[in-house]
């Protein structure tokens, strides 16, 4: 075997321990007891710990010193691994050991601190994940931006100044046009009780409807919606609310965006660094475009609607038209991800500032409540009333995702990209998405983007599919000229 054929041998056992540790995290989210923690959090230190072992082995370094790729995609295979093991050589065995254990405690601890609305009993676990992640970005930046270097780990080649700048320069335009939206009549909401079940078989049939395999994938409920998995395996979950169907379906929606992502990946790539997604910005274009500009567009409402008339009779609205008002609603609201289209991307900037102020030491965890309410209120208007819908929402903080949240609006801003792109190449996509049918859309996301998946940079993934240079301006025009029409701006 030459030396390419035998790291890549390594390397397709080294990401199947990765799928492996995935499903742990994955029940640890939908069916494992709750007393197991602890031992869960052992299980997963141990993996992290031969994992890290593995990537940071020294004939992963030999080889990539004498593989010689035999075409572009090897090129990509082998820019990735080494991206991989330059990365983990930088961080301490023990350290990658320690933040798997504490990361997977913390998780169990936020979901019962959230329950019990106690952010006194999360902040000590907080305070440990925290330092921990200010430890690995100081190892990672070598004397660079530590958050830029968290960042990376979720959308390389991109810093946070850049998103700042492309976050300064959104915000603006996107204060002004909820000013002017909810300076408008609200329309009418969905009214009634929603049975649980109903809503879970409707889920698995929009799943299916947005081209979601279910012969390689399963959906099931969990505390907040995930995906997890790649190649032949890609599980999601989803919620449900009585009087709120809307999040299950939604959440549904947004969840087969990044699953069908990875189940599109062409089957070459199995078990490969290019098996995946290649950022989670690219990735969260996916989950947007599926939800949003083709779930809540005119058309797909249109269809929506009699398939929730026909599950659940009465829904309080009477007519397509007042569905589709009802499904773009734009309204007040704590929690990042029932936030509607228009001010979603005001949350994100939110968790941005704070994330970045606490791994720069600018924010310590003990004010990070105060600080969370005092921008929230300042942002939104109206102060919170809970740590459930506020600085408890999110797991994220919990499992040590810091750098992660930004990549949601650069998602969105990708998705405009993509949107503007899928309008000029599918005229009769509208034609096709009012009978339930969302072939054309998805088949073009598969062709353009999905089946390659980290084949390129994440910038040159989105220019190559939308054909433009990612920018805001066909995310701003969208909500522009969407909300506009919809309250009569």
């Amino acid at each position: 075997m030459t030396a390419f054929e035998q790291l890549m041998a390594y390397e397709r056992d080294t990401q199947a321990l990765g799928q492996i540790a995935g499903r742990l995290g994955w029940d640890q989210e939908t069916m494992m007891p709750r007393g197991a923690t602890g031992q869960r959090g052992a299980e997963m230190a141990a993996i992290e710990s031969v994992l890290h072992a593995r990537r940071s082995a020294p004939q992963v370094a030999e080889w990539l010193e004498q593989a010689k790729a035999p075409d572009e995609v090897g090129a990509a295979h082998l820019r990735e691994i080494r991206r991989s093991y330059d990365r983990t050589i930088k961080v301490p065995a023990d350290l990658a050991k320690k933040l798997a254990q504490v990361t997977s405690e913390a998780q169990g601890k936020w979901a019962e601190a959230r329950a019990n609305e106690d952010v006194a009993a999360f902040l000590p676990v907080l305070e440990e994940v925290v330092a921990l992640k200010r430890e690995e970005g100081q190892a990672l930046a070598a004397g660079g931006d530590l958050y830029d270097a968290l960042v990376a780990d979720y959308e390389h080649g991109t810093t946070s100044s850049e998103i700042a700048k492309i976050f300064d320069a959104m915000r603006p335009g996107l204060v002004d046009l909820r000013a002017r939206v909810l300076d408008k009549p609200a329309p009418k909401g969905l009214s009634g009780r929603f049975d649980e079940k109903t809503q879970m078989q409707l889920a698995r049939t929009l799943a299916r409807t947005f081209g979601y395999d279910m012969a390689h994938g399963r959906v099931d409920k969990a505390v907040h919606p995930f995906s997890s998995g790649s190649g032949l395996d890609v599980r999601i979950t989803t919620r449900t609310s009585e009087t709120d169907p809307f999040n299950c379906f939604y959440s549904t929606i947004h969840e087969v965006g990044h699953g069908a992502y990875e189940q599109n990946i062409c089957r070459d790539y199995l078990l490969t660094p290019l098996g995946r997604g290649v950022s989670m910005g690219v990735h969260e274009s996916q989950s947007r475009i599926y939800e949003n500009q083709i779930g809540r567009s005119r058309a797909f409402t249109g269809w929506l609607f009699e398939q929730m008339r026909d599950s659940f009779g009465d829904i309080g609205v009477s007519d397509a038209d007042a569905f589709y008002a009802a499904v773009n609603k734009v309204h007040n609201g704590y929690i990042r991800t029932e936030a509607d289209e228009l001010q979603y991307n005001l949350h994100i900037m939110l968790r941005f500032d704070l994330e970045r102020a606490l791994m720069q030491g600018d924010l310590e965890v003990a004010d990070l409540e105060a600080a969370w309410n005092d921008r929230f209120e300042a942002d939104f208007g109206y102060a919170v009333d809970k740590p459930s819908n506020g600085c408890l929402q999110d797991v994220h903080w919990s499992v040590g995702l810091f750098g992660y949240f930004p990549t949601y609006s650069l998602g969105n801003v990708y998705a405009g990209c993509l949107h503007e792109a899928l309008r000029r190449d599918v005229p009769k996509l509208d034609t096709d998405l009012a009978q339930g049918d969302t072939s054309a859309a998805t088949g073009w996301l598969g062709e353009k983007l999905q089946q390659h998946g980290g084949l390129r940079s994440p910038r040159d993934t989105i220019a190559h599919a939308a054909e433009m240079e990612p920018d805001h301006a066909p995310l701003m025009n969208y909500l522009e000229q969407k909300f506009g029409a919809l309250y009569d701006l």
